[in-house]
């Protein structure tokens, strides 16, 4: 199929396609009889599954950003999202980490979606690069991660 620009649309990229593969895997998963505490626990021992498969240069960060996050807004919920480490409140993604390795980019970075309260005047970062995690990058995590569930 070619577009106006006479550019052929290839679809989903591998990468895209094994993201929304894990996602299916995330909701019949979500759907299972399950106490909310044993569907948290699960939700946990997956994410940390997760960052423990991950590269070294994506791993490392991935536990620093986990573990500024749960000590921030203890609230948020670990979940798998799209195959990424996500969390949540009341069930909906407010922050992700997206691998570099994953989506074959230069750097990891730190995602906030739509739900998360960083709201700045008509425009606002919502994707933050992480070329390294620094003292002062850690508290800015937790700055961001804060505002976002205020």
């Amino acid at each position: 199929m070619t577009g106006s620009t006479g550019t052929r649309h290839e679809g989903f990229s591998a990468e895209e396609r094994a993201a929304m593969k894990d996602h299916a895997q995330e909701l019949k998963a979500a759907a299972r009889k399950a106490s909310k505490e044993e569907k948290a626990a699960e939700a946990l021992r997956d994410v940390l599954a997760k960052i423990a498969e991950m590269q070294d240069g994506d791993r490392v960060p991935a536990e620093r950003v986990h573990a500024v996050v749960t000590a921030a807004a203890p609230v948020l919920e670990p979940k798998l999202w799209y195959g990424m480490p996500a969390y949540a409140l009341d069930g909906k993604v407010v922050c992700f980490f997206q691998s570099a390795e994953k989506f074959k980019s230069r750097y990891a970075m730190l995602g906030f979606s739509d739900q998360a309260r960083l709201d700045e005047g008509p425009m606002w970062p919502t994707y933050f690069a992480l070329a390294e995690i620094t003292a002062d990058v850690e508290e800015r995590i937790a700055d961001l991660v804060k505002r976002a569930v205020a």
